[in-house]
């Protein structure tokens, strides 16, 4: 099967579990009409989704459906995974996971009995899956949060995902139109057509033929095509003072928004999915909430409604930072001890900021194993302060900054790592 690219990110369409291949990364949409689908489902696959001519609907409290394309790998009959797990989990209505299967890191995201356009997407690469986990992590009011034991994620559950898929309701792809099998089968017809016809060619050059001499051609020995150099993780980096300065400016842009009777939850923002947060409503309604959104000139991307109306979550995107080589300076040990400084310095300033550490390591899809020291902060102080402090480390990346507004301890959090040499 071939790897699909989406935002740059590698991709699969199927894994196996339990002996059953189930189709993953379908592209998810409202669907206002149950009993009769195909009319929303045509007009999305021509509209949003080109090529889609597979899909799959998923009945309930906020019914949707799923669109898929034969050409990235799937086929008719695939059971969807994500409607599989949902079911299978029974009565919970929010929540995010990843998990390990044959083929990636599965990834999935249910929020107030919506699936997300982009929350249910297998990926290739580990880290590819880890950052988007983490950027919704902050997102608060998880029903369950599950993650892979290794990742040593805070409050997350590290379950078998094979009995939850089993107990859950196998609701297959289906062709969008019937006719593409008889467009099918008429393609099958003419190609046997020209085969009977090459063959009955063939054999009456070879019995009605004379004979030519045969012409024995030199044997070359075909050269092995070389693999290009692998490149390594740190020459393609999100430059951190793009990301921090990008982060800062979103953040702000979104709490000036005034949103009477809504109280403003965390703010997440990571470079690759831009801002995610959540007003929950306090004493307003929800004319109130909508218009206020509409009118702060701010350009919200989505916006994922509670069934009781009472939250609202939306996302906002941040410029894109411009990415270069940052290549690894330090050993783990002479990391440590530098952070270890810093820490004991900012405690003799009174800099109210502490920075942890966790040694991890990644394997590249070639088998290569990298060493890198990933680093939380916490800090009263925005992003603009700690510029000049984090950018010291050669082959640093910022995975994700928090802003807790109503805080009183540290209401900035930084999540990164640096690779070690």
């Amino acid at each position: 099967m071939d790897d699909t690219q989406t935002e740059e990110k590698a991709w699969k369409s199927t894994f196996s579990s339990d002996g059953t291949v189930y189709a993953a990364s379908l592209f998810w949409q409202p669907l206002l009409n149950e009993d009769k689908p195909l009319p929303e489902v045509k007009e999305a696959a021509e509209n949003i989704l080109e090529g889609a001519d597979l899909y799959v609907t998923r009945k309930g409290k906020s019914a949707q459906f799923g669109l898929a394309a034969s050409s990235q790998g799937f086929t008719k009959g695939l059971p969807s995974a994500a409607i599989a797990l949902i079911s299978g989990l029974g009565n919970v209505t929010s929540f995010l996971g990843v998990f390990k299967v044959d083929t990636g890191w599965w990834y999935i995201c249910y929020r107030n009995d919506v699936i997300l356009s982009d929350g249910d997407t297998l990926f290739i690469n580990e880290r590819d899956a880890k950052n988007q986990f983490i950027s919704m992590l902050a997102v608060p009011d998880w029903d369950a949060i599950y993650a892979p034991a290794e990742w040593a994620i805070e409050d997350t559950k590290s379950t078998e995902l094979g009995p939850l898929l089993n107990r859950g309701l196998q609701v297959k792809l289906d062709k969008i139109d019937a006719s593409n099998d008889t467009i099918m089968l008429a393609v099958i017809v003419v190609c046997f057509a020209i085969i009977l016809w090459f063959a009955y060619s063939t054999l009456k050059d070879l019995f009605f033929s004379a004979p030519s001499a045969p012409v024995i051609a030199p044997i070359e020995q075909a050269e092995q095509a070389e693999l290009p150099p692998e490149p390594k993780p740190w020459e393609d980096i999100s430059n951190p003072v793009d990301v921090m300065r990008n982060c800062y400016t979103g953040v702000q842009k979104v709490v000036q928004v005034l949103t009477p009777g809504w109280v403003l939850g965390p703010i997440t923002c990571a470079p690759d999915s831009g801002i995610v947060t959540s007003w929950t409503r306090e004493h307003g309604r929800l004319t109130w909430i909508h218009q206020a959104l509409d009118v702060s000139g701010v350009p919200f991307t989505s916006r994922i409604l509670s069934r009781d109306g009472n939250e609202i979550i939306v996302t906002t995107p941040i410029d894109k930072s411009k990415t270069f080589n940052s290549p690894p300076e330090y050993t783990e040990d002479e990391l440590i001890d530098t952070i270890n400084d810093i820490n004991q310095a900012l405690d003799l300033q009174q800099f109210n900021s502490q920075i942890a550490l966790n040694p991890i390591s990644w394997v590249s899809p070639r088998g290569t194993k990298y060493q890198l020291l990933e680093f939380t902060i916490t800090s009263n102080n925005d992003p603009l302060e700690w510029i000049d402090l984090l950018m010291k480390f050669s082959g640093l990346s910022i995975k994700s900054i928090i802003y807790n507004i109503h805080s009183t301890d540290a209401k900035w959090t930084y999540k990164g790592e640096i690779y070690e040499l």
